[in-house]
Formats: structure tokens, C-alpha cells, sequence
């Protein structure tokens, strides 16, 4: 077990996504704080890593404020007597079109998502400097911040901003010896449950069949599972290497991101003006401009939806 003697926290860790990571990472040797704000949830997912013969206690408490991250930080220490393993996975979702999106469903996605995750960072990271150990932190982004969603301004700005965070720790904690990546997961949650593109692939999951070859190879859609070995590895010394990187899982898919770099550059002797724009622009960057969104294959006669088909942006 590569992480015999670790010490971990997963945010958000009592249910779906973030409890494959914990049972993972408890499978691994490593310790666990599971965080929920769900005392029964979060007492389950500790009683379930228990049960496959981990070690894991539980805080309740919602991610977002400097006083939760400290107190996850000292709950590790005080029931396992150090850290060395920060997954920051807790998030909610508020999902509205861009009008009909309130101040309070910015604030709250944002506040989950982006502040909890630069809040418990910045915890773990005090930690591990103080006390020179070569911690990993590991954030969990998503595709729609990578390249954005209808109905999603709030997470799109949230998990984009936490691969933004990622690079700038990687320089950061370069010195410290302590590594900051994110994981792009591509999984059956309670999110993607709910859209009819995926529903059989949702379904043979929930009924403990491997999932159509369609979606795990043509789209990269898998489980949880599939997205908890990548978590694990980048906890390892093994990864030790591997720094301010964006990893994608999901399925039978691993995907390495690039950072955002110019598709294109022109040059002008004095710069561009607005009418050397206006007569230029579309013929020089015209067939270059980027798409946005995730585009999906058009779905096989025997894997489509039983219910009414909703569009998938």
C-alpha cells in the first residue's frame, strides 16, 4: 500500500465522487478525514471505510470559511497526528441561465467550490511548510470550467478559477517540495443522472453492470472508481514529479489538458486599430476562432433515452 502512513482529507467526501476517493485512498494505506454536512452521510462513509479495513473519522462541517479549514487541518492531526494528503472535492450546485441567476446562487457555488477550495489549500499548505512535509493537493475541476456550460456561470467561474489556482500553487509550493494538480473527473453522479444523453450508462451502473463500450470509450464516462486511481496516484510519492498539471479521467479515458495557449498571432507595424480590425480580423482568425462547450457524439439506436431527449450543451 503506497500510502501507509498518510494522512488524508477529502472535502466533500460522503457520498459519490469524493467517497470513491476516500475508500480509495484508505485502500492505498492512507488515513482518511471524511468531510460532509451531513452527520449521518459522513458517519456511513466512515463506518463503509472501516468496513473494507481503512482508518477514517469524520467532521461535519461546510466547506468555505478560514475557521472549517483550520478545523480539518486539526482533525487530522489530532486523530492521526499529521497531514499529508489535501483532496478538495466538496461542491453544490446552482444551475440558472445567466438571467435568471441569483446573486445568492453565485455566491454560494462560488463560495463551496473556489473559496473552500482556496481556503482548505491554504490551510494544508501552512502545514506542510511548517512542518516540511512534501504534501500533495489535489482539486477536483471540471469540463464545464475547462470549456464551459449552458446554465452554468457559477460552477463554470468556480472550477475555471481552481485550475488557475492550481498553476499559480504549482510555483508556489515548487520550493516546499509540495505538489498542486487538479482532476478533471468525467463520472455518474447525481448531476449526470439527470440528463437523459447519459441515462443508460447511469443505469447499468446503478445496477452493477459495466457500462455500454460507447460511453466509456467513445466519450470517456465511467464511474467514480474510474476516477479514484488517478486521485490516489497523484497522492503517492510516485507523482512527486508532477506538478500544476490539469488530468482528466473518466471511463476508459485519461486525459492530459493543455494550459491555454495562442491558437493564432498576427503582427502589424504600429498595432491594430479599429479599421485594421474591422477589414482584417475575419480573414486572418475567421477559421480559427475556438468552440466552446462539450460536444457529444450523436448516440447509437440502442443507447438512446427512453424518456424525452434535452439538449446537451
Amino acid at each position: 500500500m503506497s500510502l501507509s502512513g498518510k494522512v488524508a482529507i477529502v472535502t466533500g467526501s460522503g457520498r459519490g465522487l469524493g467517497l470513491a476517493y476516500a475508500r480509495e485512498l484508505a485502500r492505498q494505506g492512507a488515513a482518511v478525514v471524511v468531510n460532509d454536512v451531513d452527520a449521518a452521510v459522513a458517519g456511513e462513509a466512515v463506518r463503509t471505510i472501516e468496513a473494507d479495513g481503512g482508518r477514517a473519522v469524520a467532521v461535519v462541517t461546510p466547506v468555505g470559511s478560514t475557521e472549517a479549514a483550520k478545523h480539518l487541518v486539526e482533525a487530522a492531526v489530532t486523530a492521526f497526528g499529521r497531514l499529508d494528503i489535501l483532496v478538495t472535492n466538496a461542491g453544490i450546485l446552482r444551475d440558472k441561465s445567466l438571467l435568471k441567476m441569483t446573486d445568492e446562487d453565485f455566491d454560494l457555488v462560488v463560495n463551496v467550490h473556489l473559496r473552500g477550495t482556496f481556503t482548505c489549500a491554504r490551510a494544508a499548505f501552512g502545514y506542510f511548510k511548517e512542518n516540511g512535509i512534501a504534501g500533495r493537493i489535489i482539486a477536483i475541476g471540471s469540463p464545464t470550467g475547462q470549456r464551459g456550460n449552458f446554465g452554468q456561470t457559477n460552477y463554470a467561474a468556480a472550477k475555471a478559477g481552481i485550475v488557475g489556482m492550481v498553476r499559480t500553487w504549482a510555483l508556489e509550493m515548487k520550493k516546499a517540495g509540495v505538489t498542486a494538480n487538479a482532476v478533471i473527473p468525467v463520472a455518474a453522479t447525481a448531476m449526470t443522472k439527470t440528463i437523459p444523453y447519459f441515462q443508460k450508462a447511469v443505469e447499468a451502473d446503478e445496477r452493477g453492470e459495466a457500462m455500454p463500450h460507447f460511453f466509456r470509450r467513445e466519450l470517456g464516462f465511467g464511474t467514480a472508481d474510474d476516477v479514484a486511481g488517478l486521485v490516489a496516484f497523484l497522492a503517492s510519492d510516485e507523482a512527486s514529479g508532477i506538478t500544476g498539471q490539469a488530468i482528466g479521467a473518466g471511463g476508459d479515458r485519461l486525459q492530459l489538458w493543455t494550459h491555454p495557449e495562442a491558437a493564432a498571432a498576427e503582427y502589424r507595424e504600429g498595432g491594430w486599430g479599429y479599421q485594421d480590425l474591422v477589414e482584417n480580423f475575419v480573414a486572418l482568425f475567421g477559421d480559427k476562432l475556438q468552440g466552446v462547450g462539450e460536444e457529444f457524439l450523436p448516440l447509437p439506436s440502442e443507447l438512446q433515452p427512453e424518456t424525452a431527449p434535452a439538449q446537451v450543451h
